[in-house]
């Protein structure tokens, strides 16, 4: 069933009050891949009244008011994705649609929407019940960060939005926790995954376990103290390696307990078997459709939690650099369960997470002492102590598609090519069952460049890894008798990319993909990831080095341009408004890294 949203909902079924009131800045669906609804299906099972209101009128109190005042706390989110992501494009226009807005049009969801939904609270609430701020949006944003679109160092949004807690990465073992501790009247503050804010006073306890962060102040002023502190806050995610941090902003200061242990495979399991209606709530729905479900409404997560570690990407904050994976028998379950639904037609249009081909395995070590301080699992080649091994998804992939009512069940979700071609033993026979059954025509790969100096700034595998993935892939199509291709997801502009890059990305993959491709984005530098740190250092934050950023919008276009458009540079050029010369300087690198 879904959660209350009205009033009248609530009169239906005899609440007076709410124990627990979400708001998010989507619309509310009904889903296991949307985080409010997963947050307050875990608080009901616990036996907590949990109502949402979505997307709710800024300029009005009727909104936020009508389920009145939860007794235990407030809980906020911006939504699925960090709000001035949805809003604005990698070029800071903005965006006109929204996939989680009813009708699709981008009229709902105000920039900031924690920051917008706390104050909206606090002016309508007084002394009300504790503020707790969660989501990608407070995730990533839980210390200073690079904030894009105001091309600054913002501190951390738990002072901006004068919450009271903020939970931090998949939060549901911590809000369930916050909600125990409120109910019974305990120290919230001990709370792991959980920020909060203390005064000078409260600050000799914390000073004994904790890191020191690099004050705010500093890390405004001194772009090296900034790299160092993203190192810190960096390297402290972990639940078994990471300490508290703690980091100075005026005269308070912003803590930060460590993480919540990660979930077990029954508790994992437990998620999933919450009831989800799969649907977006008939208040809503009465508003407009949303054309996320088009996407997530029959499909089926089986783990979450990434090894790539790329430097453009938060995942590995948010989510974490260890992969939890479901059970075989609670994934089939769940695609028995879609089976029933009136409007399935019998195709699953997605088994997989993050990245597809990460089910199933992973590294001891890490599992036992946390990951690796010195080194990575993917970068700059797949670790062997990762055991890459695709036996499990390959068994699960058969007997998903022999449960009666499944016609097909697609892998859209991306495949990593150097992860196949790791697992010697069972990467091909992985990417024959995919090719073979499990694909649409075309399936997506995320090279997203060609170069190696690009590529080891944005720390992904060298462009020799899809070269080979894409022959064994066309050879075990050709075998199938099938007429299929790969779909490459490209970046232009990224720190360190120069417009001589994509001519020469340009160029491979005319060459070696056969294909001019249009799945090209401009970098976004998203809050909280290594990628954005060198955008706005113009720096290597591992070597200290001056490298090339390009900031200028026009050239970011025309980096883009260079790869998608069949027209001559000089064309292009003029259309941007660029002196064909200037397009084709290589601009200084030393200034970038003075800006």
């Amino acid at each position: 069933m879904f959660l209350p949203t009205t009033k009248a909902e609530l009169n239906a079924i005899g609440w007076n009050q709410l124990d627990v009131v979400l708001v998010t800045g989507d619309s509310y669906i009904d889903s296991p891949f949307i985080g409010a609804a997963v947050i307050g299906k875990m608080l009901a099972r616990a036996g907590y009244r949990v109502g949402i209101i979505a997307q709710p009128d800024i300029h009005s109190a009727a909104d936020i008011t009508r389920l009145g005042e939860p007794r235990l706390f407030w809980g906020i989110t911006g939504g699925c994705i960090d709000s001035m992501i949805a809003n604005y494009t990698s070029l800071k226009k903005k965006r006109r649609s929204d996939d989680y807005t009813p009708g699709g049009r981008n009229t709902r969801r105000p920039d900031r929407a924690a920051i917008v939904y706390t104050n909206l609270i606090r002016q309508h609430f007084k002394n009300t019940a504790p503020i707790v701020i969660g989501g990608l949006e407070a995730s990533l944003r839980r210390v200073a960060h690079y904030d894009y679109w105001d091309d600054r160092v913002r501190g951390s949004i738990l002072f901006d939005a004068k919450a009271d807690y903020l939970i931090y990465g998949m939060a549901e073992k911590a809000a369930a926790e916050l909600a125990g501790t409120l109910n019974q009247g305990g120290d919230v503050q001990q709370i792991r995954g959980l920020c909060y804010i203390a005064g000078e006073a409260e600050m000799a306890a914390v000073r004994k376990n904790y890191i020191e962060l690099p004050p705010l102040d500093a890390v405004e002023k001194d772009k090296e103290a900034f790299i160092h502190m993203f190192h810190a806050f960096y390297q402290n995610n972990d639940p078994i390696t990471a300490q508290g941090l703690y980091q100075k902003h005026g005269n308070r200061y912003l803590v930060q307990n460590p993480p919540q242990p990660l979930m077990s495979q029954l508790e994992l399991d437990g998620v999933f078997s919450l009831g989800f209606e799969r649907a977006q709530h008939p208040y809503y729905e009465n508003l407009g459709k949303v054309k996320a479900l088009e996407t997530i409404k029959f499909s089926i997560l089986s783990h979450r939690g990434c090894y790539g570690e790329c430097n453009f990407c938060a995942i590995a904050v948010h989510e974490g650099r260890t992969v939890q994976w479901r059970s075989e028998q609670s994934i089939l379950a769940e695609a028995r369960e879609l089976t029933k639904y009136p409007d399935f037609t019998g195709y699953i249009r997605d088994v997989g997470g993050p990245t597809a081909n990460m089910y199933g395995f992973e590294c001891g070590h890490k599992l036992e002492r946390g990951p690796c301080s010195n080194k990575r699992c993917l970068y700059p080649d797949v670790c062997p102590t990762l055991n890459v091994d695709h036996t499990k998804q390959v068994s699960l992939l058969k007997k998903m598609r022999k449960i009666e009512g499944i016609k097909k069940v697609f892998v859209a979700s991306g495949v990593r090519p150097d992860l196949v071609l790791a697992d010697r033993q069972h990467g091909e026979p992985y990417l024959k069952e995919v090719v073979g059954h499990h694909v649409s025509g075309q399936m997506k790969v995320a090279p997203e460049h060609s170069e190696e100096s690009v590529l080891r700034f944005m720390g992904k595998p060298s462009a020799a890894s899809t070269l080979k993935f894409k022959a064994m892939f066309d050879r075990l199509s050709k075998a199938a008798g099938k007429e299929q291709f790969l779909t490459y997801y490209l970046i232009a502009a990224h720190p360190g990319c120069t417009v001589a890059d994509m001519r020469n990305l340009k160029a491979f993959a005319a060459k070696n993909l056969k294909m001019n491709p249009e799945q090209v984005q401009v970098f976004l530098p998203a809050p909280s990831t290594y990628s954005s740190l060198m955008y706005y250092t113009g720096m290597n934050p591992f070597t200290g080095k001056p490298i090339f950023v390009e900031k200028e919008p026009r050239l970011k276009n025309f980096q883009k341009d260079i790869i998608t458009e069949p027209t001559d540079e000089k064309r292009i050029a003029t259309r941007r408004g660029l002196g064909y010369n200037q397009s084709h300087e290589k601009r200084p690198r030393l200034p970038q890294a003075k800006r």
